[in-house]
């Protein structure tokens, strides 16, 4: 992507700078400029970059996309695999097919040309060094020795986040996800082609999955921080068990993922958090890329409206609204998953006996995937508010592993 000379900005002071190229932060940048802003966009890495994702998109992530995105899908989830540690495994067939697969590293990209074509300034190579406020101006420093001055930021620069450092954010829930993408030969990939799974692990709150995507899979697993070396030996057995370990893998990688409180902050007088800088999560799937790009357009507007605020108070106001925003879109879905996950750690046998042998329990899930409903949704329903019951009643023991 070529890159113009932005260290600094035709009126010396930029309306909006983006920190991080992912989708949260090259949506942000995309609706500021749309909304007029003079939008400076930074990521630390060259783009296209690598990004540890599972990288399928739901329903309510393809709806966010803007219009027209110029993206590859290289396969559709029609059924789904579930099993339990490897057992009781049972295969449903989606009414409306729609979890597609794509590579973060293309999408991602896509993101960021639609970001350029609405107008943002695009630099990448180029990593966040401090920030700080004074007088209504936000001041960056970079990696390239540039001093950048901006009226708002967002800070979109993943879950290792400086700026949500500076805004003090704030996490329930912190996991390490490995992953890998393995070249898979003709035959393994007709066996997957169309169909991903999901595998409840041994580890609370653990599972593996294994995305489609043509002549590469990617696979991996996802557990609590803190026994990595419980959930490196599950990653091997879960690759070993499913025909994946043999080929040397194009990436190998790991990261954490954070789902945020309840009460965290989004913003700190002109500086706003937005996706995974956020911990806006889906905390039972750890799905993030529709929070992401939601969160993204938000963010994008709020760091609009504050660069047009004339004092604190009107900058005051459109922090709140945003924070507003969030709180009525996103935390109802992650206050729903945060139950979901709570039970799912409890007794993941009782959720996949739900799944797979409650034809309603499945449809639920199958409309969220398509995006005609949401999670919180789904555990407003009389068969979710039992199964809460029931497995709150249950000993923590009884998980269904082997």
């Amino acid at each position: 992507m070529p890159q113009p000379s932005v260290s600094t900005c035709p009126s010396g002071t930029w309306d909006v700078i983006v920190i991080g190229a992912g989708p949260a932060g090259a949506t942000a940048a995309r609706v500021a400029a749309a909304n007029g802003c003079k939008t400076l966009l930074l990521e630390r890495a060259v783009i296209p970059r690598y990004k540890t994702c599972g990288g399928g998109l739901i329903g309510a992530s393809l709806a966010a996309l803007p219009p027209g995105l110029p993206l590859r899908v290289y396969d559709t989830a029609r059924q789904f695999t579930f099993s339990l540690n490897g057992r009781k495994e049972r295969t449903l067939t989606s009414a409306t097919p729609t979890c597609a697969m794509v590579y973060r590293s293309e999408l991602d990209a896509a993101l960021t040309e639609a970001a350029a074509t609405a107008g943002a300034a695009i630099r990448d190579g180029t990593a966040l060094i401090a920030l700080e406020q004074q007088g209504g101006i936000v001041t960056v420093k970079t990696s390239r020795g540039d001093t950048l001055r901006a009226r708002a930021v967002v800070g979109a620069d993943g879950s290792a986040s400086r700026v949500a450092r500076y805004v003090g954010v704030q996490c329930a829930q912190v996991d390490l996800a490995l992953e890998v993408e393995v070249p898979v030969d003709e035959r393994t990939a007709d066996r997957w082609r169309g169909r991903l799974l999901m595998e409840w692990g041994p580890l609370p709150g653990s599972f593996g999955w294994v995305f489609p995507k043509g002549d590469i899979c990617t696979a991996g697993v996802v557990a609590a921080r803190g026994n990595p070396a419980a959930l490196r030996a599950y990653k091997q057995d879960f690759l070993q068990r499913h025909g994946l370990l043999g080929p040397r893998p194009l990436h190998d990688t790991g990261h954490l993922t954070r789902c945020r409180r309840p009460d965290s902050p989004l913003a700190h007088g002109r500086v706003l958090v937005a996706g995974d800088a956020a911990a806006l999560l889906d905390h039972w799937s750890r799905e993030g890329i529709s929070y992401a790009l939601r969160s993204g357009d938000l963010a994008g507007r709020a760091a609009a409206r504050i660069a047009a605020a004339g004092n604190e108070e009107e900058t005051q106001t459109a922090s709140d609204r945003y924070h507003q925003q969030i709180g009525a879109i996103l935390s109802p879905e992650m206050r729903a998953s945060s139950s979901l996950m709570t039970l799912f750690v409890r007794n993941p046998g009782l959720v996949h006996a739900a799944l797979t042998r409650l034809p309603p329990a499945w449809r639920r899930l199958d409309d969220y995937i398509a995006d005609r409903t949401s999670v919180a949704g789904i555990m407003a329903t009389p068969l979710a508010r039992s199964a809460i019951a029931l497995g709150t009643r249950l000993p923590l023991g009884r998980r269904g592993h082997r």
